[in-house]
């Protein structure tokens, strides 16, 4: 019932193409197919309707086809990849997860009761709409992860609009709001979901060049990784026509080297979170960062700099944390942002923002122009408590290659002091072997999944 619109277009476009993986070919036939078959398996194994049921793995044709009959059995989905291992039984845990479903390198499917009752009120809610679910885990790069509850008929509603049909590389984690979106939304136009054995730059750039993939959702770190591996000359690009990146601030120095090295290419900001799902944006322009975020079902305003959004397809709510919605149904994404007519810049979040002295100092503008240095692999920057100023800036460096550190501490220091205002250059610079961003290649300023 509630995926009817995508077994139409399924059964439509039955002999294109809809994933490529471990170089295997699958078509819409075989997903409309397979559907049924996991539909039927859901029955035959009694799991009962708006059971929360987590799908262990990452993108493949059995966890796509899986997905979609654990939606349409009205059961609330935790899908978990290998991303999360260390805190795997935490989340079965927080999500009162009642089955488990692992697949294997093969694709086959184990399926295991777990213990756990889901007797919290939000699922209990589900339960009584016959409504489906989705529950997603935040990155937790600045604190405990949180496991966002959704009521997924609203999120597939945006779905149901014919988009342009793509060739898109799944960068993005199956257990993530970025991923799932690229997964519906490609599927709902039929385009072709390219799998990745691994996430390295060559590896990326490699099947871009050999399936002639169209789309790249990524983020602004992979793309700093791109970027400095110089992988990009040794593969051909020319297929690409949207770079879309998002899940943290792009470095307005990236940004602007990407586009001198690919003017062809459309790069898109998006913005999304697990909360309120994905808002339809579009860019001032290719090398600009002010962009223009909303769309059907979703309304945006700025409160004390802060942007907040309603949307029909936010979450209902947190298993773990309060609400974090005002009043009036506003999330407010803690996200600070300058505001240009329709277009917005996004600063950063607030729990980063440092204070020296009564200015503030956003760390993504600083990490920029220590972005633009040579040698510099990755940069975070911080605040340290300082018993005058308050904080002082500091920051944390590793090296694409061997350098003495006191030259390359003296070289980020002589470039700030050109770039920027005084109490913007940091005080105290780290170099640093560990990598600074996650599994899911994002910037990882506390920690985090």
């Amino acid at each position: 019932m509630y995926i009817n619109f995508l077994m139409e277009r399924f059964e439509q476009q039955r002999t294109k193409k809809f994933m490529v993986w471990h170089e295997k070919f699958f078509d819409y036939q075989w997903l409309f197919q397979r559907v049924n078959y996991w539909k039927q398996m859901i029955a035959n194994e009694e799991i009962e309707l708006s059971s929360v049921v987590a799908v262990y793995g990452d993108f493949s044709p059995n966890s796509v086809a899986l997905f979609l009959a654990l939606i349409d059995h009205q059961c609330i989905v935790v899908p978990l990849t290998e991303s999360v291992l260390h805190k795997k039984d935490e989340f079965l845990e927080t999500a009162q997860v009642e089955c488990l479903i692992s697949l294997n390198e093969s694709d086959e499917a184990k399926i295991a009761r777990l213990e756990n009752q889901a007797s919290h009120p939000m699922l209990q809610e589900l339960k009584i709409k016959k409504c489906p679910g989705l529950i997603l885990f935040s990155s937790g790069s600045t604190g405990k992860s949180k496991a966002a509850v959704h009521n997924i008929t609203g999120m597939l509603e945006k779905y149901q609009t014919p988009r342009p049909s793509l060739k898109t590389i799944t960068f993005l984690l199956y257990d993530h709001i970025g991923g799932v979106n690229t997964m519906l939304h490609t599927l709902s136009n039929t385009g072709c979901i390219y799998t990745l054995k691994d996430r390295n730059p060559g590896t990326v750039l490699a099947e871009i060049e050999k399936h002639k993939i169209e789309l790249l959702p990524t983020s602004p770190t992979f793309i700093n990784m791109i970027l400095l591996s110089e992988a990009y000359k040794r593969y051909d690009l020319s297929s690409l026509k949207i770079i879309s990146y998002g899940t943290e601030p792009m470095p307005e120095s990236t940004l602007r080297r990407l586009h001198e090295l690919f003017p062809s290419i459309k790069l898109l900001q998006t913005y999304g979170l697990s909360e309120v799902g994905i808002l339809r944006s579009k860019s001032k322009s290719s090398d600009s960062l002010w962009v223009k975020v909303g769309g059907e079902g979703f309304e945006t305003r700025i409160v004390n700099d802060m942007l907040e959004i309603k949307s029909r397809s936010a979450m209902m709510g947190y298993l773990n944390a309060p609400s974090p919605f005002t009043e009036d149904g506003w999330f407010k994404t803690g996200d600070v942002v300058e505001q240009d007519g329709e277009y917005i810049k996004i600063l950063g979040r607030i729990s980063e923002i440092i204070n020296v002295g009564g200015q503030k100092v956003y760390p993504a503008e600083v990490e920029s122009v220590i972005q633009m240095i040579d040698n510099i692999a990755e940069v975070t920057v911080y605040g340290e408590r300082n018993p005058i100023t308050g904080n002082f800036v500091c920051a944390k460096v590793r090296l694409a290659k061997e350098e003495d550190k006191k030259q390359v501490i003296y070289r980020i220091k002589n470039v700030c002091k050109d770039k920027l205002e005084s109490f913007k250059v940091p005080v105290r610079i780290k170099v640093v072997q560990e990598l600074q961003h996650s599994a899911r290649f994002k910037k990882t300023r506390c920690g985090g999944v």
